[in-house]
């Protein structure tokens, strides 16, 4: 009687689930570790881009306006290095622009405009009009209203906080400027934060 012919190795990954799922899971981390560890080490994505600053605190109260109400599920902060993208929304995004931005706001989702380099585009009361009702402005707008952004104070007695936990991440804030940061935001409504935030937007890099 002849013997069975043994599988081979290649047999044995393909016919075993567990094995299979084990090294796909093992080729995929690889890869990543591959491609994701090199960028710790360029200059170019861990250092800022000349001209980058810390947000002050009243445009980073207005930064977290923006992550509040879900202003990146529409508008995208990463214009891409295309001739379409670069022609309607100018300078593609670069790394070193957003160092300071925890978590950054890159996406690919673009029901309205791309916002990176919106900011000096419009005047501030351009800005607070079309917030309070886009469609005062742009008549073929499905942006929504944000008539509550100007009845409501900015915490600024948490910004001090919030500028000090991301200054352990990496934020270059001074003593002084943390010291400041309930004073610099008092009286301010958050519609005052968030325009401040989008008047910065892409002014670093022209």
């Amino acid at each position: 009687m002849s013997e069975v012919a043994k599988p081979s190795g290649h047999e044995r990954i393909e016919t075993s689930n567990l094995l299979m799922i084990v090294l796909i899971l093992a080729v995929v981390a690889v890869g990543g570790l591959v491609e994701i560890v090199p960028l710790y080490f360029q200059r170019s994505t861990t250092q800022p881009a000349p001209g980058v600053k810390p947000y002050t605190a009243l445009q980073l109260a207005g930064r977290d306006v923006y992550l509040r109400e879900g202003c990146y599920n529409c508008h995208s902060q990463m214009i891409r290095p295309l001739l379409a993208e670069t022609l309607r929304y100018g300078t593609y995004s670069r790394a070193g622009e957003f160092v300071y931005d925890h978590p950054f706001q890159w996406g690919s989702k673009r029901t309205g405009p791309d916002l990176h380099r919106v900011g000096g585009k419009y005047s501030d009361e351009w800005q607070r009009l079309h917030l309070n009702n886009p469609r005062d402005l742009v008549p073929e707008s499905n942006m929504p209203a944000y008539p509550w952004l100007e009845k409501t104070q900015v915490a600024s007695q948490e910004m001090a906080q919030r500028m000090t936990a991301l200054r352990r991440v990496g934020v270059p804030y001074s003593d002084e400027e943390i010291a400041k940061a309930a004073a610099d935001t008092a009286g301010k409504t958050e519609l005052d934060a968030l325009v401040a935030y989008l008047q910065v937007l892409g002014t670093a890099v022209k």
